[in-house]
């Protein structure tokens, strides 16, 4: 995922984020070891969407950033769905 995306989640979202990622990578890494990964790239991504989330929580507990309202998320939903359908 980019960047971005992980910045137009909530605080809740991050957080369930951040646990399923936390288990997808001892996942690969159980897999690594037991020479069934199919590719090893993954292990890389994964680490670097923990960091990238774990980096936007740090920027939130700052202030650095922001997190999102809900209207702004509704809207976003309201035009990805014009989007869709259009």
């Amino acid at each position: 995922m980019k960047s971005n995306e992980f910045a137009s989640m909530t605080d809740v979202e991050l957080a369930d984020k951040l646990a399923s990622l936390k288990s997808e990578l001892f996942n690969l890494r159980f897999a690594h070891a037991t020479n069934s990964l199919a590719n090893p790239m993954q292990l890389k991504t994964c680490k670097k969407d923990i960091a990238k989330v774990k980096t936007i929580i740090r920027e939130r507990e700052l202030g650095i950033a922001k997190a999102p309202t809900a209207q702004v998320k509704a809207a976003k939903k309201s035009t990805a769905k014009k989007a869709i359908k259009g």
